[in-house]
């Protein structure tokens, strides 16, 4: 009998899956939803072939995590099999929570409450249906498990999560300057003082990896286009929640319509199962299908922005290094709304101004420790040649202007 399922995956190629707790969380309908998400969201705006789904990106994580159980082992780090176990289901839910389009919905149907928090709750239920199989495997999640080095494998500088998507959004956007040596990295990683550090012989391919990491965020993720697209689906969704509100029949498929009729906060969404029931049910499709039927809409505003998003008419996108004045927002608003006879507060959904900043390293906040001879650690910022402390830490911002083509 065969003791695991095996998936080919374009990026590591035969992944295996044990029969059991793993295999049944890979089954579980809350699981099988995210093969409905993509992962990169709107991003195929820009780069036609990031169609992948979380789905894919979680079954990539898990494996990297058993290559760093394997490793770490081999090291002499004690990891007994439930840990190892426990760590693999953690890494194959980080994401379940996560709602359609990436973190668009977090913001807009639902306040207050972010996607991690969603798949807490999503894994305790499943513990709940398992009887108390995913006890560990929460404890780890929550960095409430004595080895601290196991929550650092789901979540740090140098996780299973950041290590798989980098590469496979490298991979599916054709960036490959993004691309970096996930299996190198894996067998620098080393545990000491309970903390996961890198070998001295990686810090080429760290730097390398923090480099690839800054490219992909400007490139891909924060690429002006992605960032309109998103600014366009957010508005067409809060102009739908608004005429809900005002009492318009809004057609939405019946998970979509719940959170559009429905005003869901954090507390809201934790204590009532119908909102945590329709969420589970939503995914991609949901808000394509509304929207496809939204272009034909009489609410001039509404069939715009769902026309612009099917049809891929993108917002114009203006890029500056200073805040924008309050003036020019105001004449582009104006212009807007003369242009198309409507009222400046509805020309407030076809224009959208936004602020991106992404730090490439915060020493403050999370750091990759470098390990030497004689257990001597210094942080990478101190061991690099080519990454100073300076340049490491540069906070770059950029203010996004977004609105309406004619």
């Amino acid at each position: 009998m065969n003791d695991s399922k095996i998936i080919n995956d374009p990026i590591f190629g035969f992944i295996k899956i044990p029969h059991g707790l793993l295999l049944n969380i890979v089954e579980h309908p809350l699981m099988q939803r995210l093969t409905r998400i993509k992962q990169l969201g709107l991003t195929l705006m820009v780069y036609p072939s990031a169609q992948h789904t979380r789905f894919q990106h979680s079954l990539g994580a898990f494996h990297l995590m058993s290559e760093a159980i394997t490793s770490l082992t081999q090291k002499g780090i004690f990891i007994f099999d439930s840990e190892a176990e426990a760590v693999e289901a953690a890494i194959l839910m980080h994401d379940i929570g996560h709602g359609p389009f990436s973190h668009v919905l977090e913001h807009t149907l639902i306040n207050g409450i972010c996607h991690e928090e969603i798949s807490l709750l999503m894994m305790e239920q499943i513990n709940r249906e398992m009887n108390g199989e995913l006890n560990l495997a929460l404890k780890i999640f929550k960095n409430e498990y004595p080895k601290r080095f196991l929550h650092q494998l789901i979540s740090s500088q140098l996780d299973m999560d950041r290590l798989d998507y980098l590469r496979r959004d490298s991979f599916y956007t054709g960036v490959t300057e993004g691309n970096i040596g996930s299996a190198r990295i894996i067998k620098m990683l080393d545990v000491h003082n309970d903390s996961l550090v890198v070998n001295s012989k990686g810090i080429y391919t760290i730097e390398n990896y923090l480099m690839a990491r800054r490219l992909m965020y400007w490139q891909v993720y924060l690429h002006k286009t992605t960032v309109s697209s998103e600014k366009m689906l957010v508005n067409a969704l809060m102009r739908a929640k608004q005429l809900a509100h005002n009492g318009k029949d809004i057609f939405a498929t019946p998970s979509l319509k719940y959170f559009l009729y429905n005003d869901i906060d954090a507390e809201t969404f934790k204590k009532d199962e119908d909102a945590q029931r329709h969420y589970a049910i939503l995914d991609d499709n949901d808000i394509i299908s509304s929207i496809k039927v939204w272009t034909e809409n009489d609410d001039k505003v509404l069939s715009i922005l769902a026309s612009d998003i099917i049809n891929r008419k993108i917002f114009k996108v203006e890029i500056y290094n200073e805040p924008i004045s309050d003036n020019y927002i105001k004449s582009k608003k104006h212009q807007i709304a003369d242009k198309l006879c409507i009222s400046e507060d509805e020309a407030n959904f076809l224009i959208s101004v936004d602020t991106v900043q992404k730090d490439m390293y915060d020493i403050h906040d999370d750091h990759i420790t470098i390990l030497f001879k004689d257990n001597i650690t210094k942080d990478i910022s101190e061991s690099s040649e080519v990454l100073n402390i300076a340049l490491l830490s540069k906070k770059i911002r950029k203010y996004y202007l977004c609105y309406q083509r004619f």
